[in-house]
């Protein structure tokens, strides 16, 4: 469980942090307040992410598996 756990925290970090970098970016481009808007569409994606992904993650481990037999 430990790993399951830290793994969704570093993977939605990860996801997180860079979809909202390139969705702000392709939003607003590079202008004086980039880095105050993406820092506040990654700290709401953030907790999101990692719910989501803690989630749903054993549903796309069996779709994945059910896939590959």
């Amino acid at each position: 469980m430990k790993q399951r756990v830290l793994f969704t925290v570093i993977m939605s970090f990860f996801l997180s942090s860079l979809m909202t970098l390139w969705v702000t970016y392709i939003n607003l481009g590079y202008t004086p307040a980039f880095l105050d808007m993406w820092r506040n569409a990654f700290l709401l994606a953030w907790p999101a992410a990692g719910i989501i992904s803690f989630i749903i993650s054993p549903v796309a481990q069996r779709i994945t598996h059910k896939i590959l037999e």
